[in-house]
């Protein structure tokens, strides 16, 4: 009782302060998180067996475990058109999903298998107390700035409103009223089907989503690297090395989702630190450029991006890559409880090659479910899908030369069964999406342009040099005095998770160099060729790379032989740790004071409306609340990442055509949006009545809008008195003048 005393009182006043600081959101707030914890221990029968090897059974693994089955599922039943998109089959998909899970503890427990993590409920504790502090502390910060306005984020929140008014998937694409979205809504769509099942408003779960997933993003890492130090120290876990897993969980976790990279190290801190020095004015520095540095600092054609995390949370955006990091985080933590699954059974190397022995190569539960993963990455963020095939087959690689001693030939043959199973799996689960969808691959080409040595050192150096002094480490002590000669000797010399750790800081480093030499061809190539493909690639490089310094770091400091790597990693450890600097630096200039609590402006995505669009506001809010369904409706079109197409994505409702570039990346048929762009302008400015109603019955549009854009840009060409002809006005904003039409049919 005196122990448990303490965690009630922290847990306590967790709880208080979300009520505190979040005000009248936290009632979503604590909706979400206890609707993962629910759904997470519900799924403990099968994150038990699947991690099993675990201290904790895989608990935090389990709550985006049961969110990515029971979402797949459901986004599957729909897509085959077998149920509607509705709050209340997602909630029976859910509670289905728990009958059955409620059915394999109740058969667990007559065989006598233990999938709880009995004995371990310290370690859990502090597991959800770090979920939970984590999550609390991003929404803190999006209350902030929490306005679905700027960069992409008209995009990333139309996308949730769309699904939000369909019943069915894909949605109707908001800006092509005439097709569906041609996209990678997948993340999108788990943030819409969370919001469902929560009974939660979009203009809060907006910002709700990609808290949660920063949260994830900090605690899976801790979750792994906190096992993988448990399975090196062993028996040697004792004394003061006590405490090495829950700290190399913590570098992991912070890594991965709150670091910078080196970038800011050297052009906020050391750069004007010289200026001082010499009596110069400092320059500035402004977070991004962390992001936009080879190609931009020096000026040169060739156009790069290479963000990270911690960026990403910031910066608010919920796009495909931000939502899948709580999924390729799950299933880099799978891979490595296979790893542990297989290597802690005696490799028997069978000669039998009949039908048991394949059916136990082929009906591995970890690897058929990896498979459905990357499979399901298709649709929340392709890239991620040919990564981490790749991460896979790696990791099944490796593990198969052990398993089998070597074998060269039944290795080759395992290997390739497995990875043509996780494609074939892969490509037949996503069908509903890929039958729908037109991709924007062009072909691969070879780089014209490379970054710049001393550009690749500050942005990769330090992991890269880390992640070779630790592979230098393990194979100085392995091969040392002549011993574990040979390649399967040597791998089954190196312990499990040093060699799981040696494969995601190697793929790291190749995703790094992979845009050195070729990139994915897009609309983009004429001066931003490599900036898609250096911009994905990177992206998980720097996750993988966090997770391997969290681990690498203390794993020399604690159990290197040799001096060197000690002192390295100590200055490693610094430099990294320097880097943490980035989230502080970056909090401040785009969220401000967040340390004066009444700075919060709460959650609520389109509050910006009222200041940013005052005379289209309330003309905004009644479409929303009024219209219902997914009629098409008529606003005037623009550029990409400007201020047209707020209507369209505020409601979620269909326009004739939306962001320009965006739409010519998703349908790569100029000549068409071209036609659709004049199609608008003749409906807003032409003078010939019958023509217009044509075109407003070509479109199907319902409804038009006539606000503060279409004023702008079409100023005295507006031939309101044709349009007011062509229906009848059913809102107006008697101060602004802003007015909505409901077409005559």
């Amino acid at each position: 009782m005196k122990r448990l005393a303490p965690r009630v009182l922290l847990a306590a006043a967790l709880m208080g302060l979300s009520v505190f600081l979040l005000k009248g959101d936290v009632w979503t707030f604590w909706t979400w998180w206890i609707l993962a914890f629910l759904m997470g221990m519900l799924a403990m029968p099968v994150t038990g067996i699947l991690f099993a090897g675990f201290e904790d059974k895989g608990w935090m693994f389990s709550k985006v475990l049961a969110i990515a089955v029971a979402g797949f599922l459901t986004w599957f039943l729909v897509a085959v058109k077998l149920i509607p998109f509705t709050a209340v089959t997602c909630i029976v998909v859910c509670l289905v999903c728990a009958a059955v899970c409620i059915l394999l503890y109740r058969s667990q427990q007559k065989k006598g298998i233990d999938c709880l993590p009995e004995g371990k409920a310290e370690l859990i504790f502090w597991e959800e107390i770090l979920f939970f502090a984590v999550f609390l502390m991003w929404t803190y910060l999006a209350g902030f700035r929490p306005q679905a306005y700027g960069t992409e984020k008209f995009m990333d929140y139309g996308f949730m409103e769309a699904m939000m008014r369909s019943t069915t998937l894909p949605a109707k694409d908001l800006w092509y009223s005439e097709g569906t979205i041609n996209y990678y809504y997948g993340g999108q769509y788990f943030a819409v089907f969370l919001t469902k099942i929560t009974g939660s408003r979009v203009e809060l779960t907006y910002n709700l989503m990609r808290t949660f997933v920063a949260a994830f993003a900090f605690v899976f890492p801790f979750s792994l690297i906190h096992q993988m130090a448990v399975d090196k120290l062993g028996k040697d876990l004792t004394g003061k090395k006590r405490c090495v897993p829950a700290l190399s969980g913590i570098l992991a976790g912070i890594s991965v989702s709150i670091a910078g990279n080196m970038h800011y190290v050297v052009y906020c801190k050391i750069i004007p630190w010289i200026q001082t020095l010499q009596g110069k004015k400092p320059d500035s520095y402004w977070f991004p450029d962390a992001t936009r540095y080879i190609g931009y600092n020096p000026d040169v054609p060739d156009k790069t991006i290479h963000e990270f995390p911690c960026y990403s949370f910031v910066l608010g955006d919920l796009h495909a890559h931000v939502v899948n990091v709580m999924f390729v985080l799950f299933l880099t933590g799978l891979l490595y409880a296979w790893m542990k699954s297989v290597r802690e059974k005696e490799a028997v190397v069978e000669r039998n090659h009949g039908v048991n022995f394949w059916r136990r190569q082929l009906l591995m539960p970890h690897i058929l479910l990896a498979a459905v993963l990357i499979g399901m990455f298709r649709f929340t963020n392709y890239w991620d899908f040919i990564i981490y095939f790749v991460v896979a087959g790696g990791t099944i690689l490796f593990a198969n030369i052990i398993r089998f001693q070597g074998k060269i030939k039944k290795v080759l043959a395992v290997t390739i069964a497995q990875a043509v199973e996780i494609i074939v799996v892969s490509y037949l689960v996503i069908l509903p999406f890929t039958l729908k969808f037109d991709t924007m691959f062009q072909g691969v080409g070879i780089a014209q342009y490379h970054s710049m040595i001393h550009q690749l050192l500050i942005l990769w150096g330090l992991p890269a040099v880390l992640t070779v002094l630790l592979i230098i480490c393990i194979l100085w002590e392995k091969l040392r005095g002549g011993q574990n000669r040979g390649l399967y000797r040597l791998m089954k010399a190196i312990d499990l998770p040093d060699l799981f750790a040696i494969i995601m800081g190697l793929c790291a480093i190749g995703l790094v160099l992979i845009p050195e030499f070729v990139y994915v061809r897009d609309i983009y190539e004429n001066g931003n060729a490599r900036a898609n493909t250096m911009f994905k690639l990177t992206y998980q490089a720097y996750i993988l790379f966090g997770m391997t310094m969290g681990y690498g770091i203390f794993r020399m400091l604690v159990t290197a032989r040799q001096k060197v790597f000690k002192i390295f990693s100590v200055v490693g450890l610094v430099l990294l740790c320097w880097t943490f600097g980035y989230f502080g630096n970056s909090i401040n200039a785009w969220f401000g004071n967040v340390l004066d609590p009444s700075g919060y402006k709460g959650l609520d995505a389109t509050s910006f409306l009222e200041n940013d669009f005052a005379e289209d506001a309330s003309a905004i809010r009644w479409m929303k609340e009024n219209i219902k369904d997914s009629p098409v409706i008529l606003e005037a079109n623009g550029d990409s990442y400007t201020d047209y197409e707020r209507v369209s994505a505020m409601t979620g409702l269909p326009t004739v055509l939306g962001w320009y570039v965006h739409e010519w990346l998703w349908r790569n048929d100029t000549a068409d949006l071209n036609e659709k762009s004049a199609d608008i302008e003749k409906i807003y400015t032409s003078t010939d009545q019958s023509e217009v109603e044509e075109l407003l019955k070509k479109y199907n549009v319902e409804y038009i809008f006539v606000g503060s854009t279409e004023r702008e840009k079409y100023a005295d060409t507006l031939n309101e008195e044709v349009l007011n002809s062509c229906g009848t006005v059913v809102f107006r904003d008697e101060e602004y003048g802003t007015y909505i039409i409901k077409v005559n049919k």
